[in-house]
């Protein structure tokens, strides 16, 4: 064993009294170099008295066939090169400190990993890449609210009987090509394609700690915001979790036919704490350095999960960009999700989206723009939804617009606009410009937003719902116990036919176009398939709910002025023409963004009873209810009637 107490590039350790003070090379290349003749293996922990690489034959159980000293350079690096072809062998780090070996671990920078992701693989990248994969790529855009975006967590597409899949639960499940519920309607990607979202968001699907791979034959179920190895996906949606490159090929294979039917895929990434602490990866490499503290020396846990990450530290930007970089690079990643985006400062959220777009200019970015808890970074220097003006390229949730439909997420008694509660019209009206500054906006009105937030529509994500919290039909009917089911099912699509026709990116929560319930369960991150997964043969029996969301789907996308690309346009073109309790109306005008109607003519109304809506000139109706008119349209001159709890869109030529 090489001490590198006796290397003269070795650091003087007691002058390494802050976390400042330790040495910053944000330009090393920490990544494993593989060739067939030589690896090399690097890592950073300038606190280290030494290290070590410990080689296996598989990637769990077994003790180690072969441990080699890493020799200390400069600036805190250590590697080692091992010339002859590692192809296809584990390997872990082990680190000493002050004396200690700390846990093995396969280094934060991992590419591929075993089973439970305790070891590292090396591994010949080029043999995961299915056939075609050169020219792969996902959908062009320009901006994020061209985009349509579903929210799925893996298993819960596929893992019901009825959803007829051949591999229920995973990568491949999910992918695979014409499967049909058990009333032979389409599941899975079929489903997808045919809803005509424009892009996936996929719960997290790097390597986390929640579920034992090696015990995938017992009921386990996790949303997985609990990370452990970030560059790697993870084990338990794989065929064979056992083997490091199966996972691997499996993602890319899914990636690959997603792209292929038209759709992007956009990953959630949980870069703001990790799912151990004390034992992280993390400690194991560099003790505390990754992370913020309280002045009593505890750690900060603005993500209430017991720690939280210090983005703004050099080593820790450098480890977010490159994370985010390769998986574009890797998997052709389309879009990136970032989970309580506030716990970030906003110099580092700025420096990802900026290395995002030059990875991918078509990468879509958003995040929740809020902690989950207090950090000791300071509020002004946070990636939060009222900084989104600092953070030009990237878009973030919008609750008001959220809150303002359906009533507050943490009071299930709450109601909302669509579902009849008066005075939160300015929250909706909010959601509905993209959250931007607008003449007819009264601020003060706003439930949680006194002043605009967003520099451009896009930059507001439009939802009603989504993995956290109750799904839409369960909370319309918490908040509405004596609604019959069909005026359940009215509030539920006005719901949606807000969101779709909102200047924000559209975002579905996955099943919501099923009447998808989860038995009132609010928060079910660790509850059974039972509860999270989607049961197909709602799609039979709602089949109305879901073809006005697919019709509603296509008219945003065959009208880019549902759409506009900048707040002067949404300014200069949207104008609300009616607000008062249970009623909202808007034009656009101007062929608004290209769009090929001159004028676009939108009412949602929220009252119980139908309302006569008096027009001044002549106009064609495209959508009233149920009813969507695509030739042969009906052409109104004096008044619209508008049925309860709808909506109507009408245009001019």
């Amino acid at each position: 064993m090489i001490s590198s107490l006796n290397n003269s590039s070795s650091l003087d350790k007691k002058k390494l009294k802050t976390f400042e003070d330790y040495p910053t090379p944000i330009n090393a290349n920490l990544w494993l170099e593989y060739s067939e003749k030589t690896s090399k293996f690097t890592i950073w922990s300038p606190t280290a008295d030494e290290v070590r690489l410990h080689l296996y034959e598989n990637g769990n159980g077994g003790a180690s066939f072969e441990t080699h000293p890493l020799i200390i350079e400069k600036d805190g690096i250590w590697s080692v090169s091992i010339s002859k072809d590692l192809n296809g062998i584990y390997y872990t780090y082990q680190v000493k400190i002050k004396g200690n070996w700390l846990n093995e671990t396969p280094g934060i920078y991992a590419k591929a990993v075993g089973v439970n992701g305790e070891r590292a693989m090396v591994l010949n990248f080029k043999n995961t890449n299915p056939v075609g994969w050169a020219t792969d790529r996902g959908p062009e855009i320009n901006y994020a609210n061209e985009s349509i975006i579903y929210e799925l967590h893996i298993r819960d597409m596929t893992i019901s009987e009825s959803s007829g899949s051949t591999n229920p639960g995973k990568y491949l499940g999910l992918i695979e090509e014409n499967t049909k519920s058990l009333e032979g309607i389409k599941t899975g990607i079929g489903h997808l394609k045919e809803l005509g979202i424009t892009h996936v968001h996929l719960l997290p699907t790097f390597d986390h700690y929640a579920i034992d791979e090696t015990k995938l034959d017992s009921p386990q179920y996790n949303w997985g915001y609990d990370p452990q190895n970030y560059n790697v996906p993870e084990g338990s949606f794989s065929i064979n979790p056992f083997d490091a490159k199966v996972r691997i090929k499996e993602f890319k294979k899914m990636i690959q036919a997603f792209h292929d039917n038209g759709i992007g895929v956009i990953l959630d990434v949980v870069y703001n704490h990790t799912g151990k602490t004390s034992t992280s990866n993390f400690n194991q490499e560099v003790p505390g350095y990754y992370y913020r503290f309280n002045k009593d020396g505890s750690y900060s846990d603005a993500s209430a999960c017991g720690n939280e990450t210090a983005s703004e530290r050099s080593m820790m930007l450098k480890f977010m960009i490159e994370s985010v970089t390769y998986w574009t690079q890797e998997y052709h990643i389309d879009g990136f999700r970032f989970d309580l985006m506030g716990i970030h400062d906003i110099d580092t959220m700025n420096a990802v989206s900026t290395a995002l777009k030059k990875a991918n200019k078509n990468c879509i970015i958003f995040g929740e723009g809020w902690t989950a808890a207090n950090s000791v970074l300071p509020e002004e220097k946070r990636a939060l939804k009222k900084h989104m003006q600092q953070l030009p390229l990237i878009a973030a949730f919008s609750d008001d617009f959220r809150d303002g439909l359906k009533g507050s997420v943490f009071d299930e008694s709450d109601t909302g606009f669509v579902s009849g509660k008066t005075g939160v019209e300015e929250s909706v009206k909010f959601g509905i410009i993209g959250s931007i500054a607008h003449p007819q906006i009264n601020y003060k009105l706003v439930n949680y937003s006194d002043a605009p937030w967003a520099n451009q529509p896009w930059q507001a994500i439009s939802y009603v719902s989504c993995h956290d919290n109750h799904t839409l039909y369960d909370k319309l009917k918490l908040s509405k116990p004596k609604a019959s089911e069909k005026e359940i099912i009215a509030i539920h699509k006005l719901a949606i036919g807000i969101v779709l026709t909102s200047q924000g990116t559209p975002f579905i929560h996955a099943g919501s176009e099923l009447l998808r319930s989860k038995n009132g369960e609010h928060n079910s991150y660790n509850l059974p398939d039972t509860i999270n997964q989607i049961d197909w043969r709602l799609k039979s029996k709602n089949a109305a709910v879901y073809k006005f969301y697919k019709n509603l789907i296509a008219l945003r996308k065959k009208h880019p002025a549902f759409r506009m690309t900048s707040a002067n346009a949404v300014r200069n073109n949207l104008e609300f023409i009616k607000t008062e309790a249970g009623l909202i109306s808007y034009k656009i005008n101007n062929h608004a963004n290209g769009d090929s109607w001159k004028s676009i003519l939108v009412i949602y109304n929220a009252h119980k009873i139908s309302i006569n809506y008096k027009l001044n000139e002549a106009w064609k109706i495209a959508l009233n209810d149920d009813h969507f008119f695509t030739e042969n349209y009906i052409t109104c001159r004096t008044k619209i009637e508008v049925k309860p709890i709808a909506m109507a869109v009408l245009f001019q030529n």
